[in-house]
């Protein structure tokens, strides 16, 4: 079940949350099919804009890099792009030369089937890594996702992209700049392999908004900064991580080629959509029973109050105090004093949801039943007060527990 079904209608601003995630702006048509890489769930998604797209992307700093990220990174330096062909199942990482003319060969397969040019293809891979792919059903199933392309079929997209993920994870808003009505959405994957050093998962967002490719790279690095790189469920950086987002300028509005009211309003939709479709990946973190959201306000300034909500929020004894609801508030306090950032440990407070627990660096006294009543919800909210500044930043990570072991022990089998 996707998380957005049951959701009250959210607004951000101007924004108003629809459904329709990827296929929401116009000229935009979707579509996820099972061609075989798994045992039946789909397995291939295919997005595509009906015109040539500015585009932009940003892709892992792990240095063994994926061949679909190879090959996206080439077709990405032209600035445009008409389609991303996506499949799950096999990460087609650490595949040598094979891997990458495979990866060549899905983008030839679509530009040939769509008549666009092969570098207008961008192509993404998630699963098992060091197989090759089964290239015969990759053929085939491009060749069904192009027959089941359509307007709404953006949930079928995103459910083809899943891995080890329980839920579908898609959003979309509605906006306004200059007057003109414009939409922004967004599909991705995520739930094992997700640590906040780009990106951690595959994001693929897609927008009518008209956009120079220029500026849509500006506004798209601090996006994940702020978002798909402030979570964490396991520590693991992948191979395959990638945010790609196609923007197809059919809204209408003036073209966005500076900074300004319009380009800062945009900024404010992508974020919108990004932190979203974070949050989902972290409520779906593999083997996860608890959401959590680290706060960290009156640093120095804003990176070094994010350096140290990172940290916390990726430090695993935390997380496994979390999931036992124990208020062990000396690993917080430990996991903030290794973030590499420079504070004054007697002026720091610390709040598990309402309730002080440290003060001023040392621990007060506090109704253990009653912060163990609030770590035992499943949205819980820790709050590090430095005392020390104007900066403040959010991460958000789930808890660590038996399942996490059980379904990595056993992945490939």
């Amino acid at each position: 079940m996707s998380e957005q079904a049951g959701r009250e209608t959210k607004s951000y601003g101007t924004w108003q949350e629809k459904q329709g995630g990827v296929t929401l702006p116009r000229g935009f048509q979707a579509s996820g099919v099972h061609c075989g890489i798994k045992k039946s769930r789909p397995d291939l998604a295919l997005i595509i804009s009906e015109k040539q797209a500015q585009a932009a992307g940003m892709f892992t700093s792990n240095l063994v890099k994926a061949a679909p990220v190879l090959v996206t990174m080439e077709h990405l330096k032209s600035g445009v792009a008409r389609a991303i062909v996506i499949n799950s199942g096999n990460a087609n990482a650490c595949t040598g030369e094979k891997g990458l003319k495979d990866a060549d060969a899905m983008a030839s397969y679509v530009s040939s089937y769509l008549g666009i040019d092969v570098k207008e293809v961008l192509v993404a891979s998630t699963g098992v890594i060091g197989k090759p792919l089964p290239m015969d059903n990759i053929s085939k199933g491009i060749t069904a996702a192009i027959s089941n392309l359509s307007p709404g079929g953006s949930r079928d997209a995103a459910e083809a992209i899943l891995t080890t993920d329980q839920t579908v994870k898609e959003t979309a808003l509605k906006g306004c700049i200059s007057k003109v009505d414009v939409s922004i959405g967004g599909i991705c994957k995520g739930s094992g392999m997700i640590h906040p050093d780009m990106a951690t998962m595959l994001a693929f967002i897609t927008t009518d908004v008209s956009i120079t490719s220029a500026m849509l790279k500006k506004a798209l690095v601090p996006s994940v900064k702020r978002s798909f790189n402030m979570i964490s469920v396991d520590g693991d950086t992948s191979t395959n991580d990638m945010v790609l987002v196609m923007a197809n300028g059919l809204a209408g509005n003036e073209i966005i080629d500076r900074e300004g009211p319009d380009f800062n309003e945009f900024c404010l939709g992508l974020q919108e959509v990004m932190e979203s479709l974070a949050k989902m990946i972290v409520r779906d973190g593999e083997g996860a029973t608890k959401f959590i959201e680290i706060k960290v306000k009156h640093g120095k300034n804003v990176e070094e109050a994010g350096r140290i909500a990172r940290t916390v929020g990726s430090s695993n004894l935390v997380k496994t105090a979390i999931f036992g609801a124990d208020p062990n508030w000396g690993r917080i306090l430990a996991a903030a004093g290794r973030a590499g950032v420079d504070f004054r440990p007697d002026l720091i407070d610390v709040y598990i949801g309402d309730i002080c627990i440290v003060r001023s660096g040392e621990g007060v006294c506090f109704n253990e039943a009653d912060v163990k009543n609030v770590l035992t919800k499943k949205d819980i909210k820790i709050v590090i007060d430095l005392n020390s500044g104007i900066g403040t930043a959010c991460a958000w990570t789930c808890d660590l527990t038996y399942d996490y072991i059980k379904i990595n022990a056993d992945y490939t089998t």
